[in-house]
């Protein structure tokens, strides 16, 4: 069947924004046994289980040159899939080099053949040398489990999903159940989103970006100088701010006051901050991310549901902060109803070149991180 919009999107960047060099779409977990061990036949089994019930992992992408047309085809991997076990480190430097060399690595997956799941156990050398007797069988608390998606395949709901059903399967001994053709599957998910109809949504995006200059971008000051190209060099650094207690919990509080959400609470601050950065510049246009899980039955599916869209704001200067709470607010409410029209469709009908994408350059996303969300029960 065809692919989905998310998927001819993600395809689409790997392709053209991107250096095919480093890989941008690898998403990487990484898991340590902390207490007792894991059978590697158990975990194998359960890994197949979770690779057939969820058939997104093991589907091809295939690139149609006759009609240009992305086509996505299931696979039978989960078969013959394997878990690797070549690559060995001394010390937690060696461990985060082999994790950063996997995150970047271009080879790890093949969207041709289906290969979108990886998954790899990490023995200790030391470990290895101190016990002789030391079996492949089980996974201990020297090893480390590093599980990776394409991102064609997964999102960031889809985490939960994965886990949850991976943990099930493990403690159950699960068995794949061959020729299941019960359950909703992502490729379903595609099909029906071309069969809706888009004219309100298109007739939506327009009159949002109506008039701006997408290709112009955003005056920010800068450090360095960039060059002006099509490709970006993938590479990226990370500066970090943190709030302490009371602002973080006056945040909170805010939120819950004004009826907002802290996405939106967030996005509000963004954009003041991004007017004063850019001395005055009242019309703004960023990108966010949304879910776009708009239906409950597509809440346990993994795959790639995510959407990047445009924010446009057209800020009054005199405004006090509570009225910029109270349209943003609002602005992201009437974006919710249209979140399932593709970007690439908003920026056809725009006749916007896909490669230089002004407000592709800032995105914002607001993400909730619980002090348990790393922990796993596998019995």
């Amino acid at each position: 069947g065809s692919a989905s919009f998310a998927q001819e999107r993600i395809f689409l960047d790997e392709q053209i924004r991107f250096s095919s060099d480093i890989a941008i779409y690898n998403e990487l977990s990484t898991l340590q046994v902390v207490q007792g061990s894991l059978s590697f036949n158990r975990l194998l089994q359960a890994l197949r289980y979770v690779l057939n019930k969820h058939k997104v992992l093991c589907t091809s992408l295939i690139f149609n040159n006759d009609d240009g047309s992305l086509k996505q085809c299931i696979t039978d991997l989960h078969k013959t899939f394997t878990i690797t076990m070549n690559q060995t480190f001394e010390d937690d430097n060696e461990l985060r080099d082999i994790i950063y060399q996997t995150t970047i690595n271009p080879t790890l997956f093949d969207l041709s053949t289906g290969h979108v799941f990886h998954a790899e156990i990490l023995k200790q050398q030391i470990t290895l040398n101190e016990n002789e007797n030391h079996s492949d069988e089980f996974i201990t608390n020297s090893d480390v489990l590093l599980i990776a998606f394409h991102h064609a395949a997964f999102d960031r709901a889809s985490r939960s999903v994965f886990f949850n059903d991976l943990c099930l399967a493990y403690n159950t001994n699960a068995i794949p159940i061959e020729d299941d053709n019960e359950s909703l599957q992502y490729i379903d998910y595609s099909v029906h989103e071309r069969l809706i109809d888009m004219s309100t949504s298109r007739e939506f995006w327009y009159l949002q970006l109506e008039g701006y200059n997408l290709e112009s971008p955003l005056s920010l000051p800068a450090d360095r100088h960039r060059l002006s190209n099509n490709h970006r060099s993938s590479s990226a650094c990370n500066t970090q701010i943190a709030f302490d207690n009371e602002i973080s919990q006056s945040f909170l509080d805010y939120a819950s006051i004004h009826h907002v959400t802290p996405f939106q609470l967030g996005l509000t601050i963004l954009y003041a901050f991004l007017f004063k950065l850019s001395h005055g510049e009242n019309d703004l246009c960023i990108s966010c991310v949304n879910a776009n899980r708009y239906k409950t039955k597509l809440q346990n599916i993994m795959g790639m549901f995510v959407s990047t869209l445009p924010y446009r704001v057209q800020l009054d200067p005199q405004w006090s902060f509570d009225d910029l709470v109270r349209y943003v607010r609002e602005k992201c409410l009437s974006i919710i109803e249209h979140s399932h029209y593709p970007l690439q469709y908003i920026l056809t009908n725009l006749h916007i070149n896909q490669s230089n994408i002004s407000f592709l350059e800032t995105t914002f996303d607001f993400i909730t991180i619980s002090s348990h969300s790393d922990e796993l029960s596998l019995d």
